[in-house]
C-alpha cells in the first residue's frame, strides 16, 4: 500500500485484539445476567453484579488515559487482555454452594476486574484513531464511525454467543473456553505486535487527565446521560421482562428464552453498530461544516427522547405483558438503537475533534470515564426502577435522562479550526 500511514499495521493489530476482547465482553455480560437470574437473583441483585464493573470503568478510564500517555498505547492493550483472561478464570471458580452474599460479592469483584480490563484495552484502539486518521473532519468522522460501529457489531455477536454457550456448554465451560481463546490472542499480539504506535511521555502528570476544555466537559456530561438512558432499560429491565414473557419455567423453555433474549440483544447491538458505521454518510458529514455537526448532536438527542417517552406510555397502558406490548417494545427499542447510534457516533467524533493530539489519551480517558459513569447510573437505576415501578418507570427514567443529555449537548460550541484539526 502506497501512502500507508506509519503505525497503521500496529493500529490494525490493536483493533483486531480489541474486537476479540469485545466479543468476550458481550458474551460474559449475557452469561452472568441469564445464569444468575435463573438462580433466583432479584433485579436489584442482578444490577449489583455489574455495579463494580462500571465503577472500575470510571476509575480506569481516568488512569488509563494517563497510563497510555506515560507508557504507550500497547501497554494498556496487553494489561487489558491479560486481566480479562484472569477475570474469566476466576469467574469459573464460583461455587454454587456459597452463601448468596458471598456469591454476589465475588461476582462483583470479578466483574470489577473485567471492567478495568475492558477500559484498558479500549484506550489503545480509541486513541490510536486520532493519531492515524486524516486531519479533515469528515475523514476523522469516518474512521471513528467504522471503528466504533464494528466494535459494537462484534459485541452484539458476543451477546448471542453468550446465550448460545450458556444453553449448550453451561456456565463454567463457557467462561473457560473464552479465557482460552483470549489468552491465545494475547500471546499472538505479544509476539507479533508491529511497531508504530506512540511509546509515551515520561513527564506526563496525572493531574493533566482533567480537561479544561468547556466542550470536552459538556460533551462528557451529555455522554453520562446518554448512556445512562440506554443502560437503565438495557442491563436488567428488558431482559428480565422478555424472560418472563418467553420462558415457561422448564429447562427447555429456559434454553429457548436464553436464545431469543440473546438474539434480540445481539440484533440490537449489531443494528446499533451498523448505524454508527454509516453515520457519516447518513449525516452527509463530508459536505457539512463542523458547526452543523455540533448542532446535530443537540437535535438528534431531542429526537431520541420521543422513543422511550412513547414506550413508557405504552407500558403504563398495559402493565401486564401483552403480545401487542412486546411487539411494540421490540420495534420501539430497535428505533431507539438506530437514533441512539447516531447520537453516540456524533459524540465519539466530537471528542476527537475537540481534543489536541498531545492530549488525546487523557481527553478520551476523561470522556470514557463519563461514559462509564452513565452506565453505572443506568445499571443501578435499571434494577431499582424495574423492581419499584416495572417497565413503565424504567422507560420513563430513560426518557428523562435523554432530555438531560440534550440539554448538555446544547452547551457545545464549534471548536476553532486549529483545534479541530490538531
Amino acid at each position: 500500500m502506497t501512502g500507508r500511514p506509519d503505525g497503521l499495521s500496529a493500529y490494525i493489530a490493536v483493533t483486531a485484539a480489541y474486537w476479540a476482547f469485545m466479543l468476550t465482553d458481550g458474551a460474559l455480560r449475557m452469561l452472568v445476567l441469564l445464569h444468575f437470574h435463573t438462580l433466583g437473583f432479584t433485579p436489584v441483585q442482578l444490577a449489583y453484579l455489574f455495579v463494580l464493573y462500571e465503577i472500575a470503568g470510571m476509575l480506569t478510564n481516568l488512569s488509563a488515559g494517563w497510563i497510555a500517555a506515560r507508557f504507550g498505547l500497547t501497554s494498556t492493550l496487553y494489561a487489558g487482555l491479560g486481566l480479562q483472561v484472569l477475570a474469566l478464570i476466576a469467574l469459573a471458580q464460583l461455587d454454587p454452594g456459597w452463601a448468596l452474599g458471598v456469591s454476589v460479592a465475588y461476582v462483583m469483584a470479578v466483574q470489577g476486574a473485567s471492567g478495568v480490563a475492558k477500559d484498558l484495552a479500549k484506550m489503545s484502539s480509541k486513541s490510536a484513531v486520532k493519531l492515524l486518521a486524516p486531519a479533515d473532519g469528515a475523514g476523522l468522522f469516518r474512521w471513528v464511525a467504522v471503528l466504533t460501529g464494528s466494535k459494537n457489531a462484534v459485541k452484539g455477536v458476543g451477546f448471542l454467543l453468550g446465550a448460545a454457550l450458556l444453553a449448550s456448554l453451561g456456565f463454567v465451560w463457557s467462561v473457560l473456553a473464552m479465557a482460552a481463546v483470549l489468552a491465545a490472542i494475547l500471546v499472538a499480539v505479544l509476539i507479533a505486535m508491529p511497531p508504530g504506535l506512540p511509546k509515551g511521555r515520561k513527564g506526563t502528570k496525572f493531574s493533566e487527565v482533567f480537561s479544561k476544555s468547556a466542550n470536552v466537559n459538556w460533551l462528557s456530561a451529555a455522554r453520562v446521560f446518554l448512556f445512562g438512558a440506554r443502560d437503565v432499560w438495557f442491563v436488567v429491565g428488558i431482559p428480565i421482562y422478555f424472560y418472563a414473557v418467553l420462558s415457561d419455567g422448564t429447562e427447555a423453555g429456559n434454553r429457548a428464552a436464553f436464545f431469543m433474549i440473546g438474539s434480540f440483544m445481539a440484533v440490537w447491538i449489531i443494528l446499533y453498530g451498523a448505524v454508527q458505521a454509516a453515520a457519516p454518510r447518513l449525516l452527509r458529514a463530508a459536505t457539512r461544516p463542523e458547526g452543523e455537526l455540533v448542532g446535530a448532536a443537540r437535535g438528534w438527542a431531542a429526537l431520541l427522547f420521543l422513543v422511550p417517552a412513547g414506550l413508557s406510555v405504552a407500558a403504563l397502558i398495559s402493565p401486564q405483558p401483552q403480545p401487542w406490548l412486546t411487539v411494540t417494545l421490540v420495534g420501539g427499542l430497535l428505533v431507539f438503537g438506530a437514533i441512539f447510534a447516531i447520537n453516540s457516533s456524533l459524540h465519539s467524533y466530537l471528542i476527537l475533534a475537540f481534543t489536541k493530539a498531545e492530549r488525546v489519551t487523557m481527553d478520551v480517558g476523561f470522556y470514557y470515564m463519563a461514559n462509564a459513569a452513565g452506565r453505572l447510573i443506568g445499571t443501578v437505576l435499571s434494577g431499582l426502577t424495574f423492581q419499584i415501578g416495572g417497565l413503565a418507570l424504567t422507560l420513563g427514567t430513560a426518557a428523562a435522562m435523554v432530555a438531560l443529555s440534550a440539554l448538555a449537548a446544547g452547551r457545545l460550541r464549534a471548536p476553532p479550526p486549529l483545534e479541530a484539526s490538531a
